[in-house]
């Protein structure tokens, strides 16, 4: 496999798990138990553009972010990894703290899109990733991992009747959690990197 390659799937990884795709759907699946197979379709289309707009927003203005404010990456590092492990305890004890209300109106910005799906914890840990980039092919193959995992998710939740009725509510509850635990592992990651950076602690050498 090419360095291409291989960056294109590590990335593509982190994003995935970083926008918590389980547990999307089973919010997704909660708050829609009155629509058609077809209306969930189109819900999920406008939800997957939704979130589109709003990763693409993050991970291309964390640097001008940074820059504005005086934060230093590393300390922004530190943070968004703090509270990207925060929310993954939650999910993995299963305390889903946007739990689903009444349904009123159109909810594929809010709350699907935001906050469930890009939350306060995403949000930083899009910042963080998006002004790491280096390079016009990182940032080219890094646009193409983000928009390949959000589509993912769009794809499962344009299926969400047909896995629901596959794996079943324990299922996906049992996936969400696994991904919660991933999710502890990405953020505790971002951590280490800024506590490193920040020391100035030199990274080892490629085996």
């Amino acid at each position: 496999m090419s360095i291409y390659t291989n960056f294109f799937v590590a990335i593509w990884l982190k994003f995935f798990f970083l926008l918590t795709p389980f547990f999307v759907l089973s919010m997704f699946l909660t708050m829609t138990p009155e629509l058609s197979a077809g209306e969930r379709r189109r819900l999920a289309l406008k939800v997957t553009l939704a979130v589109l707009v709003t990763c693409f927003t993050l991970f291309f203005f964390g640097n001008h972010i940074f820059s504005l404010f005086g934060i230093t990456i590393d300390s922004f590092r530190i943070g968004a990894g703090a509270l990207l492990f925060l929310s993954a305890v939650q999910m993995v004890q299963g305390d889903a703290s946007a739990a689903p209300g009444e349904r009123t109106g159109d909810i594929s910005v809010v709350p699907l899109a935001i906050p469930i799906t890009v939350g306060p914890a995403t949000t930083g840990a899009l910042l963080v990733m998006g002004a790491e980039l280096q390079g016009a092919w990182q940032t080219v193959v890094g646009c193409a991992a983000l928009a390949t995992a959000i589509l993912c998710v769009g794809a499962l939740l344009g299926s969400a009747a047909a896995i629901e009725h596959v794996i079943g509510k324990r299922g996906i509850t049992i996936l969400s959690k696994l991904t919660g635990l991933m999710l502890a592992a990405l953020a505790a990651q971002i951590v280490f990197t800024g506590i490193k950076s920040f020391l100035g602690i030199p990274s080892p050498p490629p085996a």
